[in-house]
């Protein structure tokens, strides 16, 4: 299902985004975690490949209960009707920031070609169909500023994929005054916005746990702080469910002649605020996932972005060196068949070796 995240994004109505598969919830294992990136809303998904039965359904339950999603989307085979009726009944007594979605599954071939998967949506939100219709119906009969953020959003795309960076694999923007990115992490997210006064970009902590995101928002703020003084903005959100740092910026979506130079703005290669706070969180996964993303960062980086990500890596290793992880996973990866984190990871080896521990 991973790599067929298009097909079910199209079924339900989401730009789908599927980043991680087995994720980690306590002591199980949650199939498929992801983002609708047209609302930033968390998707999970419980696949089943059989007819639906209570376990499977207790697991969607446990597994929404510990990941705090807006969507739950169960998928099997064949739902009996007991099962469609529980999602139905959870559709009814659930606020409209929680939905749940039932899809069956069957493979189609024709001729000799690859099994393709077919799916088919049997339940859905009340209002589920009418909202995705009156999007769909907003695409075509926008307003000229729902227009404008669009086509924005869209030149902010092709500039990502541009320069290669492997944000998303989105190419369409949102007719909406925000475009939200993944950062490869669970619980994160950067997010661009056009507020009153003018664009933002913004690093969000969004981690079920709050007890996560005041870490990750106290050592973000620790290290960038001292650089960016009064130029970013920290924002705890006490009671909320998330907290930001963001920078602010000034322009009218409304005027096309400022895009180029908002454009510059939002992907700043001079504003290291992202870049150091990604390069930390990664190289905290301590995993090969993060040191894959950090590849392709360095291969594709400008000089003056390297210099910022040789730095985080610095900051990353002091004072104890690389751990034998870091390195085997580096090593590992110069063999990878994309030639971008082929490089990259050659690069990252070239560079830790000023902090390797002596022998």
């Amino acid at each position: 299902m991973l790599a067929n995240a298009d097909v079910l994004g199209e079924l339900l109505g989401m730009d789908l985004v599927l980043s991680s598969a087995e994720h980690p919830v306590g002591g199980f294992s949650l199939d498929l975690i992801g983002v609708d990136e047209a609302t930033n809303e968390t998707v999970i998904i419980e696949n089943q490949l059989t007819r639906t039965d209570h376990g499977h359904l207790g697991q969607l339950l446990t597994y929404a209960g510990r990941t705090d999603p807006v969507n739950v989307v169960w998928i099997a085979t064949e739902f009996r009707e007991e099962h469609r009726a529980a999602l139905d009944w959870l559709n009814t007594r659930t606020d409209e920031n929680t939905r749940f979605f039932g899809i069956e599954i069957s493979a189609v071939r024709i001729g000799e070609s690859v099994p393709a998967p077919l799916m088919r949506l049997v339940v859905q939100p009340n209002d589920w169909g009418k909202k995705v219709k009156a999007i769909a119906k907003c695409d075509t009969a926008a307003s000229d500023r729902a227009m404008a953020y669009q086509e924005f959003w869209t030149r902010f795309l092709e500039t990502v994929h541009d320069r290669k960076l492997g944000w998303t694999t989105s190419t369409k923007g949102s007719p909406q005054n925000w475009q939200s990115l993944p950062a490869g992490i669970t619980g994160m997210s950067y997010t661009c916005t056009f507020g009153r006064s003018g664009p933002s970009s913004e690093i969000f902590f969004q981690h079920p746990d709050p007890a996560v995101n005041d870490a990750r928002f106290a050592a973000a703020r620790a290290k960038l702080e001292p650089a960016f003084e009064d130029i970013l903005s920290y924002e705890p959100l006490q009671g909320r469910k998330g907290c930001r740092i963001a920078e602010y910026r000034k322009g009218d979506i409304g005027n096309g002649d400022d895009w180029v130079e908002l454009l510059r703005l939002l992907l700043d290669e001079h504003d290291t605020a992202v870049t150091n706070a990604t390069s930390h969180a990664l190289l905290q996964r301590d995993d090969t996932h993060g040191v894959r993303l950090i590849a392709q960062a360095v291969a594709a980086a400008t000089d003056e972005q390297l210099d910022h990500l040789y730095a985080a890596l610095g900051q990353h290793l002091l004072p104890d060196g690389p751990t034998d992880r870091f390195i085997t996973r580096c090593s590992e990866l110069t063999q990878d068949p994309n030639p971008t984190i082929s490089t990259g990871t050659h690069q990252l080896l070239t560079w830790t070796k000023p902090w390797a521990p002596s022998t």
